[in-house]
């Protein structure tokens, strides 16, 4: 009988490469597929473990603009971040993973997608629902999921016995005591002695960010500009996306700007600890949320903050292919139709300060706004009736707790 073909998401490391031999020893041809988000790993040497593994073919795909144009920055225009602080580098990353598993699986006959995701985590959802999405088809599987897998590989040392014996290369060193998954936008940090949320993280636990504290006494000034909310320079040089986040970074990195630690929601139900740095795309949602501020309306301003948290829950849950989302995501557009200029910002020290923005599309006018002879641009007097009319309501609620004895405050 012919073998049924699996894609499945491959990093490399210990835990896919078991789950690829495991699924090779249960009949099926593995297509082991990377997504090139910009991390930093040897692609040559993961395809030669791939391929020892007992991988059938192997696809390394360059993802890296398509991540920054249609995902990071489509997050950065709508200032979103989850909980209040997370930017959401890992969420974000997972449909696009995703897409391209899916691709691959359409390119190769592939029936049936795997990942490494555990049971407790978010990111099991946000593949399965991004496949369900983009071709309904497909099924998973999901080896921390079976009991047939997880019955025997119940850890590490199971997975490196395992790995032992079917002659899958390891290393030979310890790895440090959490786990972390990097892209362009990140890296994030969990597990192991992170688990314990009154432990701080140890200094040389971070990778993308000096400690602010080691960080340069010199303050860096730049500057951001944007056509349509989206990114496009940096000190008046134009980047494609992946280049410009690339750029944005080292500057981050330098200034020791973008690190997180936080106690979040999973979607799943569970509190995690989380660690994260983000240093560049902490500088560029910086820099459009100021800019929003010169060239969109205050009602336009709070009713995006109103429905960001939406959009952050549903990215951060994996609910990207959707048509809520393809609505949120149209009202956003619209959104940034004027949000085109420039933005001068200070960092130092883990912070970044503004300290100017200019647009062309700016509604900012100063002889309306001046302390001085505005010249007749603005009617002072007017304010009189703008007051009495907003203070009706606030009045008519008074009176009507004074006729049963209250008042407003008791």
């Amino acid at each position: 009988m012919s073998r049924e073909k699996v894609v499945l998401a491959y990093s490399g490391g210990l835990d896919t490469s078991v789950i690829l031999k495991w699924l090779d020893l249960k009949g099926y041809d593995v297509v082991a597929y990377v997504a090139d988000l910009g991390q930093r790993d040897d692609f040559k040497a993961i395809e030669e473990k791939a391929y020892k593994s007992g991988a059938k073919e192997f696809y390394v795909v360059d993802l890296k603009d398509y991540f920054v144009r249609d995902f990071v920055f489509t997050a950065i225009k709508f200032n979103a971040v989850y909980e209040g602080r997370y930017l959401m580098g890992t969420s974000l990353a997972r449909p696009v993973i995703a897409k391209g598993m899916v691709d691959i699986a359409r390119k190769t006959g592939a029936k049936y997608i795997a990942h490494g995701a555990t049971g407790k985590g978010n990111d099991q959802v946000r593949f399965e629902l991004s496949a369900a999405a983009l071709y309904p088809e497909l099924k998973a599987i999901v080896p921390w999921r079976d009991p047939e897998f997880f019955n025997v590989i119940k850890g590490r040392k199971e997975a490196m016995d395992f790995a032992r014996e079917h002659g899958i290369p390891i290393k030979a060193t310890a790895d440090k005591p959490w786990s972390s998954d990097e892209n362009l936008m990140h890296i994030s940090f969990e597990a192991g002695i992170l688990e314990d949320p009154a432990m701080r993280p140890p200094k040389d636990m971070f990778e993308l960010t000096t400690d602010p504290v080691d960080a340069t006494n010199e303050p860096e000034q730049i500057e951001i500009e944007f056509e349509k909310g989206v990114p496009v320079k940096v000190n008046g040089k134009a980047y494609s996306p992946a280049e410009l986040l690339k750029v944005v970074n080292a500057l981050g990195s330098k200034h020791g700007i973008g690190r997180v630690d936080m106690v979040e929601s999973r979607y799943v139900g569970m509190k995690s600890r989380g660690v994260y740095e983000t240093p560049g795309a902490t500088i560029l949602m910086a820099a459009h949320r100021d800019l929003e501020g010169l060239t969109l309306d205050g009602s336009l301003i709070n009713l995006k903050d109103t429905l960001m948290p939406r959009f952050s829950q549903l990215v951060y849950a994996g609910y990207w292919f959707t048509h809520e989302m393809e609505c949120l995501r149209t009202f956003l557009e619209k959104t940034q139709e004027f949000v085109t200029g420039k933005v001068r910002l200070e960092l130092y020290k883990g912070n970044v300060y503004y300290i100017g923005r200019e647009s062309e599309y700016s509604l900012y006018d100063k002889l309306v706004v001046s302390m001085d002879d505005d010249l007749g641009a603005y009617n002072q007097t007017d304010a009189t009736g703008f007051i009495k009319l907003h203070a009706l309501p606030i009045k008519a609620h008074a009176k009507r707790l004074a006729k049963f004895g209250k008042n407003i405050i008791g």
